[in-house]
């Protein structure tokens, strides 16, 4: 049931350079380009949509091609640097086009031979030459100074990292900018940091935020079949565990009727989601005791585990912050799980991370359980409760909050996820180590303002994340670990 995510990132790539040279040395414009023909062929193209733009050697073509470049609607834009070239040729593109941009120097000789070297040599490896002068341009424009990449056109596995990490970053701008995010319910009353703006988010984020109502994911449960129902527990019981109870007496083995629900609102979300075009969902409603719309609303976890492992993030508690932490995750492909902090470990210096659910299935380390829960603790319902332990090895969090003044921060910290026992109690728990140790980790999370939730990923990426608040100007923090 793995499914790619929808839709490509748009990056373009021009190449500069100078037309003064292109008469003065014959052949050179040919074998800077290339040049550029190996610079494309380092992009993931399976992964995102390059477009391209030409050699732009002048101010002159650059107002012609910067009317293409606006017009293609960019997410990210890579500009190639094959040789020395003039600051109003960058100038033209840099003051009119507002998606990011990269500048890209890459020579092809790690270091030239000194004794047979000729101006022709230097200038084919002339590529960080006119760096200072197109970032000095960039900042007298008031426009952001661009991230570079420094290094060689072969066999530079730092180069090909930084560009595979751009193309992340490009696909998450490309996810965020194109959402449909539905919301449905509110947040609890109580919890204050749940509160979010729609406006604001699709501000930020570009991300579209549409309300639904409990009764039209309900229509879809009433025109369920039998046949849909056990095919769809079918798919339950081949994706999960359904353990013995251990220890906590409020949890028991899966029953069957717990297993139907869980399907038939599986399947109800399937629908709802499908019929509405959604890249993610928020949600949280109380509904009458008793009532379909409460059993329908409270029994979502199972499917919204499953949707979130498609690429389709699902948040409870109504945390539409933290749906867009786990949209953002996704997108860099470390899955992104719905997380909070559990009680400290003292004895062992460690954090307890997890959560209720929904969870991404896709980071799981070992088959996930699924038992059934007598109450949801602080919540209303009962049913089926996903437990799972993240994949052992390094993690990433990303909390983001409102502030003040009405943006968004994102806090960011990075840890390790050990293997260990956890609580058998339908609820995601994974042995979360933070340095230099626990306490004053969590000191310096709180100390940041983070919301209640964040979306939990597999491997280390604050660096990646950092780069992404700037590219949404957005404030951010990297809880220090020493």
């Amino acid at each position: 049931m793995k499914e790619k995510r929808k839709g490509k990132a748009r990056i373009g790539v021009f190449s500069v350079g100078y037309d003064v040279y292109w008469a003065q040395f014959p052949g050179l414009l040919e074998e800077l380009l290339a040049k550029e023909e190996m610079f494309i062929r380092k992009f993931p193209q399976n992964e995102v949509d390059i477009i391209r733009f030409g050699m732009i050697d002048s101010p002159a073509v650059a107002y012609k091609k910067v009317k293409e470049i606006i017009a293609a609607n960019l997410d990210f834009l890579f500009c190639d640097m094959l040789t020395y070239a003039t600051s109003g040729t960058f100038g033209v593109i840099a003051a009119s086009v507002r998606c990011p941009i990269v500048l890209v120097a890459l020579q092809p000789l790690k270091a030239m031979d000194y004794k047979q070297a000729s101006t022709y040599m230097q200038l084919v490896n002339d590529d960080i030459c006119a760096l200072p002068e197109f970032t000095g341009v960039a900042s007298r424009l008031g426009r952001p100074i661009p991230e570079t990449i420094i290094g060689t056109l072969h066999d530079d596995e730092m180069v090909d990292n930084e560009i595979y990490e751009y193309c992340r970053i490009a696909n998450v701008l490309h996810g965020l900018r194109n959402a449909q995010l539905g919301h449905i319910g509110h947040p609890l009353n109580s919890m204050l940091d749940m509160n979010t703006d729609p406006t604001m988010l699709t501000t930020f984020f570009g991300s579209h935020v549409i309300f639904y109502e409990p009764n039209e994911l309900q229509r879809h449960m009433k025109s369920l079949t039998d046949e849909e129902i056990k095919e769809k527990e079918k798919q339950i019981l081949q994706f999960f565990d359904t353990p013995e109870p251990v220890s906590d007496p409020i949890s028991m083995k899966l029953s069957d009727e717990d297993l139907c629900v869980a399907a038939k609102a599986s399947l109800a979300l399937d629908k709802f989601v499908n019929s509405n075009n959604l890249t993610g969902l928020a949600y949280y409603f109380d509904g009458a005791e008793n009532s379909s719309i409460r059993q329908l609303m409270t029994n979502l976890i199972v499917g919204n585990s499953l949707l979130t492992a498609r690429h389709i993030p699902m948040c409870g508690e109504s945390d539409l912050k933290t749906l867009i932490a786990l949209m953002i995750m996704d997108h860099m492909g470390i899955g992104g799980s719905f997380a909070e902090f559990h009680p400290v470990d003292f004895t062992d210096g460690f954090v307890l991370v997890g959560h209720d659910g929904p969870h991404n299935i896709s980071i799981a380390e070992g088959k996930p359980v699924l038992r059934s829960l007598k109450k949801y603790h602080g919540k209303p319902g009962n049913g089926a409760g996903v437990e799972f332990k993240i994949k052992e090895g390094p993690i990433t969090l990303l909390s983001i909050n409102s502030t003040y003044d009405g943006k968004f921060k994102f806090i960011i910290a990075e840890g390790e996820s050990v293997s260990g026992p956890i609580p058998p109690t339908g609820n995601t728990n994974t042995r979360g180590f933070f340095q230099p140790d626990v306490r004053t980790f969590l000191k310096r999370w709180v100390n940041e303002a983070p919301t209640h939730h964040f979306a939990l990923g597999i491997g280390h990426h604050a660096a990646t994340l950092a780069k992404l608040a700037k590219y949404l100007n957005l404030e951010y923090k990297i809880i220090p670990t020493d």
